[in-house]
């Protein structure tokens, strides 16, 4: 509960990040968003940490009002996403935004341990001859929101 605690307060604090790009700016082509986009991500490496632990185990063992209480700082999370989209992207249709949403949130699950490593993960890789480029949480989430995106200039 304490570590579902802190993932709601993160999404909050996420929520609040893109409302304030939203009201930042008037309009965003599909490489400024993405820009900005991965910007405040990367600020929320704790959210992306909590989020590639076993989520699944912390809403399980959770007393229902605690799992209420970050259900809603999510779906308000994913609202201020969709709001981003909805007014840079006003080609998009609804199935286009409930598509971007529904691969973005489980891609966010895999960007932390993909942009960091230990030092015993690193040694392992090495050991095992498998190639680790070093990509921080900025690059790879611009690089796949922009994808997201390739069809909405």
């Amino acid at each position: 509960e304490i570590f579902l605690a802190l993932l709601a307060r993160e999404h909050d604090a996420w929520a609040a990040d893109m409302e304030d790009m939203a009201s930042a700016h008037d309009a965003l082509s599909a490489g400024a968003f993405a820009d900005a986009f991965a910007r405040a991500l990367e600020k929320r490496a704790c959210m992306l940490k909590l989020m590639c632990m076993n989520l699944y185990d912390m809403e399980g063992n959770s007393r229902i009002e605690n799992l209420v209480a970050f259900k809603t700082v999510y779906a308000a999370a994913r609202e201020a996403v969709a709001g981003c989209l909805k007014k840079f992207f006003p080609r998009m249709s609804d199935l286009d935004r409930q598509e971007f949403i529904y691969a973005l949130f489980p891609f966010m699950f895999g960007v932390y341990p993909y942009t960091t490593a230990s030092e015993k993960q690193k040694e392992a890789m090495e050991l095992a001859h498998l190639d680790y480029p070093a990509y921080s949480i900025y690059e790879i989430v611009r690089a796949f929101v922009s994808r997201l995106l390739r069809t909405f200039p």
